[in-house]
Formats: structure tokens, C-alpha cells, sequence
């Protein structure tokens, strides 16, 4: 038994460690793309980064570190209002971003309820600033409608 929960921690780790390089060196490559990218891609980009950053965030909360996993899911909302400010600014892509954003928000939602009361509060404000962006996304795509 002992040596079933040593191999799965350590596969953990090992993931995280695999996933972590590849996230830092793909995740810069984007990040670049989308800083450099036309107003109207740069919705789908950023969109892309925040949901990169919140699966890390949620391995990160898996293996219990909690510190690296709070300052990814600042990134998460970070590159959020991002996306939602260049979908609103284009005036694309204001659904896809809208439906990535009630999708991320369900996400940080489960993950919360996973931790223990005292880690939940990042989340949930996390998921509730999401929300704002999904209504005023909502709002800017059925603002002539009456």
C-alpha cells in the first residue's frame, strides 16, 4: 500500500515538473503571439492562456501548492479581463469569449470546493470577477436589442 502512494506521488510531481517546462516555454510563446496579434485574434489567444493557467492552477492545487496556485490564478484573471477587453474593443468573437469565460468561471468553482475554507476565498473571488466579465461581455452583445 505504502508503495502505490509513494509511485503516485511521484508520478505527480513528475507530471507537474514535465508540465510546468512545457507550459513556461509554449505558454511565453503564446503570450508573445497574443501581445503582437491584431486586436480582433487577440480575444481567442488570450482566452487560450487563462484556460492554459487554470488547468496549471488546478495541478498546482492538486499537488497542494497552494502559493504558486493562487499567483497562477491571478494570471488566469488577469489574461481574462484581457480577453474580454479585446473582444469588447474588436467587437468579435464577444460569444466565444463570453462561453469561455461561464466555462472557466464553473472551473474555478469545482476547484474550490475541492480546498479548505481557508484557500477557497481566491477562487471564489476569481470566479466572480469572471461572471462580471461574462455580463458585460452579455451586455455589449445585446446592447440594441430591446
Amino acid at each position: 500500500m505504502w508503495r502505490r502512494i509513494m509511485f503516485v506521488v511521484i508520478l505527480v510531481a513528475i507530471s507537474l515538473t514535465g508540465f510546468g517546462a512545457t507550459n513556461d516555454n509554449g505558454l511565453a510563446q503564446l503570450i508573445d503571439r497574443a501581445n503582437a496579434a491584431p486586436v480582433d485574434q487577440q480575444p481567442h489567444l488570450y482566452t487560450e492562456i487563462a484556460e492554459r493557467q487554470l488547468k496549471y492552477a488546478d495541478q498546482l492545487y492538486t499537488a497542494d501548492d497552494v502559493a504558486r496556485a493562487r499567483t497562477v490564478v491571478t494570471d488566469v484573471v488577469s489574461y481574462a479581463d484581457r480577453a474580454s477587453d479585446a473582444s469588447i474593443q474588436s467587437g468579435k468573437h464577444l460569444k466565444d469569449t463570453e462561453i469561455a469565460m461561464r466555462k472557466m468561471s464553473v472551473k474555478l468553482r469545482d476547484m474550490k470546493r475541492k480546498l479548505t475554507f481557508e484557500d477557497q476565498a481566491p477562487l471564489q473571488t476569481a470566479s466572480d470577477h469572471l461572471e462580471t466579465l461574462r455580463t458585460t461581455l452579455l451586455s455589449h452583445m445585446f446592447k440594441g436589442q430591446k
